[in-house]
């Protein structure tokens, strides 16, 4: 692809690769951003909507490009109740992305200043001072769209190794927060002083995904003002109580007491003496015990038998002793019977 460009020499917008290049930025809301970047101060004043209508980007596309542009930090809105109880909605634009507190103190020093001497909303020209995103990759044009890892977070000091791992853990939740709601951006310092309070979450039971829907859900109708004092204060007052104290599993699993070796009671006179490890508290080991009850057995057995009535007489005996003669015939020899 051949290229012609004439820089021109007056009537221009500068405009930052950051900004042209963005791989997540709709046309429309790269026009509309710098489009009101390049107006006189008396002009900008006005609202942003009726920017984009000048422009002619209206209803959907207008809510489009303003999502997109307020989701990365270029434009930040403050709605705030006058002396009258009029709501009013006040805007800032700005060509670098701006965290929340950055925005807020921009906000301040420019209704401070006199409006003689106006303060520059950027900073240096020599170094980009405001704003903590990573640029847009100036090379490849690709659109990415997911939104970068946990991991990918600003540059900062390394893990501090004698931290306990939930500390480490709720601080990557803390950082994770500004994927899922741009207000809750917190830098690296920000979120190692809050990274002890996720922590106590986490020993209570809690998930990182539970401690992130929490600190995401219901936030305030008027926007969070501050990142880390609203986060401090819900971690705080929302902490889960602690988990109740459970044994020990090694405690549970103590192996059981083994009993020492005893010398045998039931050793007779002629016997040799034997030791055996009891079960409870017996005195005897099991054959001799084994061998006493058969012992028992017997002599219960002899007594019953002895105890038990005689097998009743023939019935020649029989009438021998009522003193019936006996003839020596049968029971034909008596009708009577």
């Amino acid at each position: 692809m051949h290229r012609h460009a004439i820089a021109p020499s007056r009537r221009y917008t500068k405009a930052s690769h950051d900004v042209v290049r963005h791989a997540r930025l709709t046309s429309d809301a790269k026009i509309l951003l710098l489009a009101v970047q390049g107006l006189p101060d008396e002009q900008a004043g006005r609202p942003l909507s009726e920017h984009a209508r000048k422009l002619g980007i209206t209803g959907r596309a207008y809510q489009k490009s303003k999502e997109l542009l307020v989701a990365h930090g270029y434009v930040h809105e403050w709605r705030d109740q006058g002396e009258r109880g009029r709501w009013v909605t006040e805007q800032l634009l700005s060509n670098v992305p701006l965290t929340p507190e950055e925005a807020a103190v921009l906000r301040q020093g420019r209704s401070e200043t006199s409006p003689s001497v106006p303060k520059p909303t950027v900073g240096e020209p020599a170094g980009r001072v405001a704003g903590h995103q990573l640029p847009v990759d100036e090379e490849q044009e690709k659109n990415y769209p997911h939104p970068p890892s946990e991991a990918a977070p600003e540059a900062g000091p390394e893990p501090d190794a004698a931290r306990s791992p939930e500390a480490a853990e709720g601080e990557r939740v803390l950082l994770s927060l500004r994927h899922v709601r741009r207000e809750l951006y917190l830098g690296v310092k920000e979120a190692r002083g809050l990274a002890e309070l996720a922590a106590r979450w986490l020993l209570r039971g809690v998930s990182a995904g539970e401690l992130r829907r929490v600190l995401t859900s219901e936030l305030p109708g008027d926007g969070v003002r501050s990142a880390v004092g609203f986060l401090r204060f819900r971690l705080l007052h929302k902490m889960p109580p602690e988990l109740p104290v459970t044994a020990s599993p090694q405690s549970a699993a103590a192996p059981p007491r083994v009993p020492e070796l005893m010398t045998c009671t039931a050793v007779g006179p002629d016997e040799e003496a034997h030791v055996f490890r009891p079960l409870a508290d017996e005195t005897e080991c099991g054959p001799c015990r084994r061998r006493a009850a058969w012992e028992h057995w017997e002599r219960r057995r002899g007594q019953v038998e002895a105890e038990a009535e005689p097998d009743p007489l023939p019935w020649r005996e029989r009438f021998a002793r009522l003193g019936v003669p006996d003839a020596g015939g049968g029971a034909a020899d008596h009708p009577a019977w």
